[in-house]
Order: C-alpha cells, then structure tokens, then sequence
C-alpha cells in the first residue's frame, strides 16, 4: 500500500508544521493544539487529554494499535527550513518526525482496515524530562495488544530494546584545612568516587556495550566557604538488561560506604529488550521490504517511553521512526523527507495488514 501524491503533501506539511511549533519539555500545549485540530479534520476522535498529551483515534476494530510518540524536544534553537528534501529543526528526528508519520500513515488507512482495528495515536509530553508524564498518564488508560514507540530508526530499522538508567548524586562535605596539611579534600574524595564507579562500570562487561554499564559523569563542582569544603558530582549510569536500578544502587552504596559521601538516586528505568518475531515485527519487515528496504533490527543504549510502559503493557513492541538518531539533541538535527515518506507508507502498509490479520 502507497500513500497516495496528496498524503506525502499533507504528511510533510504535517510535521514541517508541527517542528516549526517551539515544544520543549513542559510547553508541549500549542503544538499539541495543532495535532489535535489536524487530526480532528482528517476524521481522528481528538483532544488533548490531562497530561498534555496530544490524542486521536481511528478505527473501531477489536484489535487496539497503540501508536506512542513524543511531542516535546530539549532546549536548542534551530531554524526550522526545508532545503531542498530535508527539514532542519529542533524535534525534526527527535521525535516529532516518527510521531507525524505515525499520524499520517493512520490518516490514510482505509475503510477495511478501519473495520479491523482501533489505532489510538499519542503525541506524550514530557519524554526528554525524567518525569515523562505523558507515557505515564496514558499507559493508565489503555490496555492495547501491540505497541509502536515512536523514535528515529530509521525507515528500514525496528528497535527492540533500551537500556536501563540510574542517575547518582554524590556529595562530599568536609571542614576546611590548610593545603598543606595532611589528609584528602572534598575534591579528592569525590575524585576517588568517579574512579570506583569508573572502575566498577567495566568491570560489568557483558555481551557488547548493550550488554555492560556506561558511566558518564554529568555534572562536578567543588567550593569552599572558608569554613566547610563541598564537592558534588552527578554521575549517569547505563544499565543492561541483567542489572536493574535497585541492583546498581545497593552494589554502589556498598562500593562507595567507606568514604565521607552522601549518595541519592534518581531517574530509575529498567532496561527492556523485546523479541524479535511476533505479528508487529512480521507486518513491519514485509512493508519495509516493500518498500525495496531491508529490515535490521536495533537496540539503543538510550532510554526512552518503551522504558516506561513496558511493566504494565507486556505486548509485541517495536520502536520505530524516520531519521538518524546520532543527529538526537544535536545542532544540525534534520531529517530527511524522502525518508520520512517512506516510513509513512511503511507504516501504512503495516497497519493495514495488522488489521486484515485481525477481522472485525
């Protein structure tokens, strides 16, 4: 199934559009607005709900697609233009253009697939934030039997999994003395955490990176008072599959409990890690081949919402969206259109055989 000439016009304009819309995390209500109203003119059921999220529906099927994206992008202004067949701007890849093909490749399902299955899109606030508040509040509202998260794959990928996170603050706080007495600094205590941590992330080494702790260090500062001496640093932790966040914290805080440190932790997700054949992965990989790709499926040592709603929705999942995702909070982040297009018509391909495989 192709979309036809009139969709790849509306679809680019679609999310042209809709990055052109400044969005950062917790301002996510105008550009919300504008999804909701577009998708109400091309028949969705729409509104924005109480998290912000931008919501619309079509299909009254008894299979139930669960299509989720995020709407919002981090802080960085970027002019947003169209050069030739690619969009430059803020949220282009992340992740405005997989939400906007989402969108578009339901818009443009017909009748029989209608019939076949309900397909709720959902545009979630809040991803870029530790809160993610939209993944949260919707996961709470439905049970769907297959899940698509929308975030850069490119046309011809299907992610299956992210790894896991664990933030940790540490701080050191000590009486002040004179350099050249004897003793350690506050600086040098927090120093000599980063190197445990350090030590202890490679020691974790598994199968590939997926498989083994990164540890990047955040934030670090130190200072005195002339009274006190503190220094604290934000370390970032990402976890594979066979630790969890609970598992990190307790061998950290057992790693570090014979120095002067106060440690607290922050921005838990369990890594996921999907299989590979199910009737979503199936749907997908033969749309991708019609579209003369050829499937290759990833794993991403980020996180993002497939994190958060797997627990509760334990159903065939796949991450999926046009772009390249190197190019994810950077300056030059842009996506290519006639990529985009292919990922519409992959999706829409896809979803129609989801919904012939299933019969009202």
């Amino acid at each position: 199934m192709g979309a036809a000439p009139e969709l790849k016009g509306e679809a680019r304009e679609l999310v042209r559009q809709a990055v052109a819309i400044p969005s950062v995390s917790g301002e996510e209500g105008p550009v919300a607005r504008f999804l909701v109203e577009w998708m109400m003119e091309r028949g969705f059921r729409a509104h924005v709900d109480d998290a912000g999220n931008a919501v619309g529906e079509r299909g009254h099927g008894p299979l139930t697609v669960m299509l989720l994206g995020h709407i919002d992008t981090v802080p960085g202004d970027i002019p947003v233009r169209v050069e030739g067949d690619v969009l430059h701007g803020r949220g282009s890849v992340d992740a405005k253009g997989s939400f906007c093909a989402f969108v578009a490749a339901v818009a443009a399902l017909p009748e029989t697939a209608l019939a076949g299955a309900r397909f709720i899109c959902v545009g979630a606030t809040e991803e870029e934030a530790p809160s993610s508040r939209g993944a949260r509040h919707v996961m709470r509202q439905y049970s769907p039997a297959l899940v698509l998260i929308g975030e850069p794959s490119g046309w011809e990928g299907l992610t299956l999994g992210y790894k896991g996170r664990l933030v940790v603050r540490v701080r050191v706080g000590k009486d002040n003395f004179h350099t050249a007495g004897e003793g350690t600094s506050a600086a040098d205590d927090l120093a000599e955490a980063w190197f445990r941590v350090r030590e202890w992330a490679a020691g974790t080494a598994g199968e590939g990176i997926f498989g083994t702790v990164q540890a990047t260090i955040q934030h670090l500062s130190s200072g005195t008072d002339g009274l006190m001496q503190v220094a604290e640093g934000t370390f970032g932790l990402r976890l594979p599959p066979q630790l969890t966040p609970a598992q990190a914290e307790a061998e950290l805080l057992d790693l570090l409990a014979d120095l002067p440190a106060t440690l607290t932790f922050g921005g838990h997700e369990v890594a996921v890690r999907h299989p590979r054949d199910n009737a979503l992965t199936r749907a997908l990989r033969v749309a991708i081949r019609e579209q003369g790709g050829r499937p290759v499926f990833k794993v991403k040592t980020g996180t993002s919402d497939m994190n958060v709603v797997a627990e509760r929705w334990p159903v065939p999942t796949v991450a999926y969206g046009p772009g390249d995702s190197a190019l994810d909070h950077t300056p030059n982040e842009h996506l290519d259109l006639a990529e985009y297009d292919r990922a519409v018509r992959v999706l829409a391909s896809a979803l129609a055989r989801l919904a012939g495989d299933h019969p009202a």
